[in-house]
């Protein structure tokens, strides 16, 4: 009965000898699922350039029709692109908000504009022009804007 006990525990400590030995050599999660490692691993945080964000939202309707895509795309190309020449972004979409005459729905145009957080001061003054500009060009009462500092971004 002992040799039987001697003889069981050296297979176990064969087997776990040899199991151990592969235990040792690199191990692969299969494709498209993270490894225990993955998901100790630290990250960095993100340490993007401090940038201010100013979005501007421009309503499309007016007296005598609204303001088409083809006249705005026109005063973003004369007005806005030039005051802004590294970058923007438009969007459009349905906008609702209650005017002088009673709640409107209508087109919108957003304008997302990123920009270093040292040029807030300047770029202020320009965002201004451009408001004012589409205001009195396309007969609006006013330009939506809304303002955060500071973001971090990375290109």
């Amino acid at each position: 009965m002992k040799t039987h006990r001697i003889a069981a525990l050296a297979c176990v400590l064969l087997l776990g000898a040899s199991g151990a030995a592969n235990a040792d050599g690199p191990r692969t999660a299969p494709a498209g699922v993270p490894s225990l490692a993955d998901k100790h691993r630290v990250h960095r945080p993100f340490r993007g350039e401090r940038f201010a964000r100013t979005e501007l939202f421009f309503g499309s309707a007016r007296a005598g029709g609204e303001v088409t895509e083809a006249e705005f795309k026109q005063f973003l190309d004369a007005f806005i692109t030039p005051r802004f020449p590294d970058g923007l972004t438009l969007l459009t979409g349905l906008g609702q908000f209650l005017g002088s005459e009673g709640h409107v729905q209508e087109r919108s145009f957003l304008l997302i504009l990123l920009y270093p957080d040292k040029a807030l001061g300047e770029n202020s003054k320009k965002i201004e022009e451009i408001r004012e500009q589409y205001k009195h060009q396309f007969n609006q009462e006013s330009v939506l804007r809304s303002d955060r500092c500071c973001e971090r971004v990375g290109f």
